[in-house]
């Protein structure tokens, strides 16, 4: 791997003060995101770990995840680095790496050993006061917020590689981990929200020729989805078996699409009984290797045309790989049936845009990881583990905890 692939953060003073200021007109402009709530006590602890070493994690189902943690940078009153793909830095011509760099993101190339950016990350942690906001899901985003992606046991380990260093400098030293949960919530009124998901469903059906006559909410989306998917089989050559349902037909879909992109691209260790998002990790590594111009070791990279096809197609099975239908039928919320309407719109429609939403940021217990040391000085990995899963828990727990909170967009039993 060529150094030079390696971008270090580069705080800009100017840039972040431009930053802090102008942070709720950007999320107005380009998520629609009317506004980030914390609750008194957690902004009370945030004061708190000032200069502290910490590591923040979080959801992570968008694209809006780092700067809304940035808010909470700013309620601490210091600055975070941020861990990026390290294709982000070359987005718009470069200008978004310039933008992100300055506001203390260096870039990481998931799934290959990059030393360079394991390296700041233990310099940054055993620095005293260092902070890291991290994403255990990866890349790339669900795109649904109440689920949780397979976390990568990386997080827990570079806390604990951080911890070392810092202990190395300072006996007392610690690193502690925050984990939190970012939930949006449409701020539209009911009536308001009701209204545009019906007008925004019936152009789709319209142009798909369904009826939406006699069927609820629910019914409305898997008509939608049971055509998007056909459409999806016959381009693949998939002969759909009688009393197959949706659930199935729809993962066989992305294990087909997975399947052939990995094989059209030649990728050796690929292993098709692995799960979907595994999948999907491996070939998305692989393409970032060969988008950037990397080394891809024993692997023959395709040509550029068939990298761009093979990311396209795999991201359009990516963006089914969360879609069971459970998800909208056990709680048809506003916030779960926008999710579902935006995918719909950007595949039929080729465009889709957001509604007004806030984002309200839930914070959980601190994990020490110093408590955990000499668990991890006699069995590194099983430690690694044991705290990740920790972390999955309190996310978890968050999770439900907002679920709990939504109230359902129609009434149950409900037909149009």
């Amino acid at each position: 791997m060529s150094m030079n692939s390696f971008i270090p953060p580069k705080f800009n003073y100017p840039f972040l003060w431009f930053t802090d200021f102008s942070l709720p007109f950007l999320f107005k402009l380009i998520h629609n995101l009317e506004s980030v709530e914390v609750s008194d006590e957690d902004r009370a602890l945030l004061k708190t770990l000032k200069n502290e070493r910490l590591i923040v994690i979080s959801n992570h189902p968008t694209t809006k995840e780092p700067p809304v943690i940035y808010t909470l940078a700013n309620i601490m009153s210091s600055r975070f680095h941020y861990m990026a793909s390290r294709e982000v830095f070359d987005w718009a011509g470069g200008f978004v790496g310039e933008f992100i760099q300055s506001i203390g993101a260096y870039s990481v190339i998931a799934g290959t050993n990059d030393r360079d950016s394991l390296k700041a990350t233990r310099n940054l942690l055993a620095s005293p006061g260092g902070k890291l906001a991290l994403f255990p899901e990866g890349e790339p985003t669900s795109g649904l917020n109440d689920t949780l992606l397979p976390f990568q046991p990386g997080i827990a380990q570079l806390g604990f590689w951080g911890m070392e260093d810092a202990i190395k400098k300072d006996p007392e030293a610690k690193v502690q981990v925050l984990p939190c949960f970012i939930k949006y919530k449409m701020s539209q009124p009911k009536d308001a929200m009701q209204k545009d998901m019906d007008r925004s469903l019936e152009i789709l059906e319209n142009k798909m020729g369904i009826t939406k006559l006699g069927k609820t909410i629910t019914q409305r989306f898997q008509s939608i989805g049971r055509r998007l998917i056909e459409k999806e089989e016959r381009e693949y050559g998939i002969v759909p078996e009688a009393n197959q349902d949706y659930n199935f037909r729809l993962g066989r879909l992305r294990h087909t699409i997975l399947d052939n992109v990995a094989k059209k691209i030649e990728l050796a260790k690929y292993d098709k009984e692995d799960n979907a998002i595994v999948k999907l990790r491996k070939i998305l590594s692989f393409l970032e290797l060969v988008n950037l111009g990397l080394d891809t070791g024993k692997e023959k990279a395709p040509s550029k045309e068939v990298a761009k096809w093979a990311r396209t197609a795999a991201q359009r099975a990516y963006d089914s790989i969360s879609m069971q239908v459970e998800y909208i039928e056990e709680h048809p919320c506003a916030e779960r049936l926008y999710e579902w309407l935006y995918r719909f719109e950007t595949e039929v429609l080729g465009e889709t845009k957001n509604r007004p939403h806030i984002a309200k940021i839930s914070l959980s217990q601190l994990v020490n990881l110093k408590d955990y040391l000499q668990e991890y000085k006699q069995d590194k990995k099983g430690t690694v583990q044991v705290v990740t899963n920790l972390f999955r828990e309190r996310m978890d727990e968050m999770l439900h905890k907002e679920i709990s909170d939504t109230e359902l967009l129609y009434p149950p039993g409900y037909t149009f």
